[in-house]
């Protein structure tokens, strides 16, 4: 049986040092170095196999990272693992304490299309996995063709359209394989919860954001501009999941989905939840009240609907081990869980057809702080996101 680790690490701004991210805003020398020495530790701590990483704005400051967790792992692999003249070294635990280096990794990153100058960066997502790629990643962030969802009023009239042509951060998708499999793996950071206000033209900032003259109602405009473009994201998101689900492909999808799972953003990409028994269910197209759905088109809608959905790894994880929370974020003092890793049925034991399943749901999120916390003093260096990580076995293929 192949056994594989997937997580999700959103790294809080990671870029070299005395680069300004956003207004005012970088690293002296030693607080990159602090940073850059933490993220390795969380590295060598998951020891995954394939780890989406989001809020990353330069592939050079990620890749230094990542050579710094090998050196911490080949480290600790000298003290912690037995020599080969150790009759005891093949032991299954010391499988489990070795650290396995990503120095022939395939690494792929998606830089943000909106980047800009000092100050006004953008961050992208990237994905890196010992396992390689199967296929070369694509990006999706410019959608070319606008794409409009129409609304209409309550009296039917045309009521406008919400349009999107570009996503706030770039979606990464990769074949990734597993023993005779070849799962699809997409890496999201959707649109924050951060109020999207509009500047007008010619002023200096947008005045939502001039806290001494504060307007409630502009501010909680904003906040419904930026739960727009997220579920927006998220849409465009699942169009993709769907596009590789009708092609019989495995999908898992990682992420910082900024909306806690049972969000809308997050039902969204899972897909909806079938309803119990549609033969109890009043027709589309009944004509009058005994018009129910049969029994046969119950157990297919159920069907049609249960093969593209998505199924998350923390609420399996829940499920299976009693535990009651499980917390990725913390800000402004509020805990939620705001990572996802979500899976189709393949990874689903379930279903007949599946090819794996989860084992076990990691969370490293004991860090968790954030500003509001007077013991927090490296909330700017660590990350604010707890990581996460499925363990998934695959089937034997039937010979």
């Amino acid at each position: 049986m192949t056994e594989f680790t997937i997580a999700s690490f959103n790294v809080k701004n990671l870029i070299g040092a005395d680069k300004e991210y956003y207004k005012f805003q970088s690293y002296t020398p030693e607080e990159y170095a602090w940073k850059e020495d933490w993220l390795a530790d969380q590295l060598v701590t998951l020891n995954a196999d394939v780890i989406g990483f989001q809020e990353v704005f330069e592939e050079d400051a990620l890749r230094s990272t990542i050579a710094r967790a090998d050196r911490n792992g080949a480290e600790n692999n000298d003290e912690a693992l037995p020599g080969p003249d150790k009759r005891y070294r093949k032991r299954a635990i010391f499988q489990h304490l070795s650290y396995g280096a990503y120095t022939d990794a395939a690494l792929a990153f998606a830089p943000n299309i909106h980047d800009g100058e000092t100050g006004n960066r953008r961050p992208g997502v990237a994905i890196l996995s010992r396992l390689g790629f199967a296929e070369d990643p694509e990006i999706i962030q410019d959608l070319g063709t606008p794409f409009k969802i129409p609304f209409q009023t309550f009296g039917g009239d045309e009521g406008g359209f919400f349009t999107i042509q570009k996503l706030s951060r770039p979606i990464l998708k990769v074949r990734v394989p597993i023993g005779d499999e070849v799962v699809t793996v997409f890496n999201c950071h959707l649109k924050s919860k951060l109020g999207e206000f509009i500047r007008p033209d010619g002023a200096e900032f947008a005045h939502e954001s001039d806290l001494t003259n504060y307007d409630p109602v502009g501010r909680a405009l904003g906040a419904a501009r930026a739960a727009m473009r997220r579920m927006a994201e998220a849409w465009v998101l699942r169009g993709a999941i769907i596009g590789e689900l009708r092609q019989g492909r495995p999908v898992i999808v990682l992420g910082d989905l900024n909306d806690s799972e049972n969000a809308v953003s997050s039902e969204i990409i899972s897909g909806e939840v079938p309803f119990k028994n549609y033969a109890w269910m009043l027709r589309h197209d009944a004509e009058h009240r005994a018009d129910r759905y049969s029994d046969a088109e119950s157990a297919q809608i159920t069907e049609d609907i249960e093969s593209v959905r998505l199924h998350s790894a923390e609420r399996l994880f829940v499920k299976k081990s009693l535990r009651d929370m499980v917390y990725t974020s913390a800000f402004g003092g509020i805990y939620e869980s705001i990572d996802q890793i979500l899976m189709s049925r393949h990874f689903i034991p379930d279903w007949a057809g599946h090819i794996g399943e989860m084992s076990y749901f990691s969370v490293l999120n004991d860090h968790l702080t954030d500003g509001s916390h007077p013991e927090a003093p490296y909330n700017k260096l660590a990350s604010d996101h707890g990581q996460i990580m499925a363990t998934i076995q695959l089937r034997r293929a039937p010979k």
